[in-house]
């Protein structure tokens, strides 16, 4: 059984489509922590509600972004999760924390990477007059981002969109997307070598798409 922890920031909605697909007999997997960085993060009620064991490293004043993910991996370390799923963690790791978790680190962003790296992603596509938009799920590197893209989900823009309206719709395909790549970690499915994607022991030339 796959060993889960989860990083959230906020309210956890794609947290929350992870339990639900465990629940349902989806996935094969435990979430064992949930961690955040935000005392009054509302995903908090969600470990307490499936009776999930909560922690909370809120940054302190002073800390250096090096000193808070020391202790954010000595946390991790202790938990020993198979795989750390970043779910609205809204900080940016640095280098040694990410490397010490290569593989097993994974995070889900609202565009379809490389586009609209970072935030205000649902604004900058309907700027650029785009008429696709989606959520990408990658392993996280070192780069902002930018790690190797594991799958994507697409949504179209129409006319009459709106921030809120494009970020309703991309959310509905996270928590479509997110369990779905979880599954596959909990199959045995994936592997990153070398900044390579490995999908059932065959290279993966470019991302799955739903």
């Amino acid at each position: 059984m796959l060993k889960i922890a989860v990083l959230i920031s906020g309210v956890g909605s794609n947290l929350q489509a992870i339990l639900d697909a465990i629940n349902a007999k989806n996935i094969d997997a435990q979430v064992i922590a949930i961690i955040s960085n935000r005392t009054k993060a509302k995903g908090l009620d969600r470990a307490r509600e499936h009776k999930i064991p909560a922690y909370v490293i809120p940054s302190r004043k002073n800390q250096s972004r090096q000193e808070y993910d020391q202790g954010l991996s000595e946390v991790i370390n202790r938990l020993n999760p198979d795989l750390i799923v970043l779910a609205g963690f809204m900080r940016i790791l640095t280098e040694e924390f990410v490397n010490q978790f290569t593989g097993k680190l994974i995070n889900i962003h609202p565009s379809l990477l490389p586009k609209y790296k970072g935030l205000d992603t649902h604004q900058r596509a309907i700027d650029a007059g785009d008429t696709e938009h989606g959520c990408s799920v990658h392993f996280v590197t070192p780069e902002l981002d930018g790690g190797p893209i594991i799958a994507q989900a697409l949504v179209s823009i129409e006319k009459n969109d709106d921030i809120q309206s494009l970020s309703a719709k991309v959310q509905a395909q996270e928590h479509k997307l997110y369990p779905l790549v979880v599954e596959w970690f909990a199959n045995k499915q994936l592997e990153l070598l070398e900044d390579k994607i490995f999908f059932n022991n065959e290279l993966l030339s470019k991302p799955h798409c739903i």
